[in-house]
């Protein structure tokens, strides 16, 4: 008994994965059926010799024409210039349903380009930090205000510098530093800090 459910369970699963029932377009020899994709045709196949698929080869065009003779069912394979693929069942009919066929891009089956994965590692532009600024401002000022210890202290040429605190607030580190010059020459901030560390 349970052999026959997961048989049962396996079939099931596997019929829900396959393609989608493809629409039928039918055919004869005494009328044109157009069709009319939403882009142009650069490919047209048919499974069988008596279904007969015309479509303009040198200019690209969005329609094209079928025919078809008394025999078996077939198909239509056709793809557009933008790479969607479009697949039909034809089959041979005396009194045509109809004439014109206007196929919409969401009947496609699929598309014949592979799909584009993004092989840059994503990054954060500054300009995502611009609307962030006035927290910054406000995080550092509380950071300035609260209690902090000496962690380390480095002299070097009559300057003085002290990394008091760190914090982490996300992916955001946060440093007090004080830095006392006596050295008697004024310097730039970028210049001092490369000079010391």
């Amino acid at each position: 008994m349970k052999t026959y459910i997961i048989l049962m369970l396996l079939a099931y699963s596997m019929s829900t994965v396959a393609q989608p029932k493809l629409d039928t377009i039918y055919a004869n020899d005494q009328k044109n059926v157009a069709l009319f994709f939403p882009d142009p045709i650069r490919q047209g196949i048919t499974g069988a010799s008596h279904f007969v698929f015309t479509y303009n080869r040198k200019k690209e065009q969005y329609f094209g024409l079928l025919q078809a003779k008394p025999e078996t069912e077939s198909n239509l394979l056709t793809v557009t210039n933008d790479g969607n693929v479009y697949s039909y069942i034809l089959k041979y009919y005396e009194k045509l349903p109809e004439l014109n066929y206007f196929i919409n891009k969401n009947e496609r089956i699929g598309s014949e380009l592979p799909a584009k994965i993004n092989d840059k590692p994503s990054v954060i532009p500054i300009n995502e930090y611009v609307n962030r600024i006035k927290y910054f401002q406000k995080f550092s000022d509380y950071q300035l205000k609260s209690k902090f210890e000496n962690i380390k202290t480095k002299r070097k040429k009559g300057i003085k510098l002290k990394l008091q605190k760190m914090t982490y607030d996300g992916s955001e580190v946060y440093l007090v530093i004080e830095l006392k010059n006596k050295s008697g020459i004024d310097f730039e901030i970028d210049y001092l800090l490369k000079l010391i560390i």
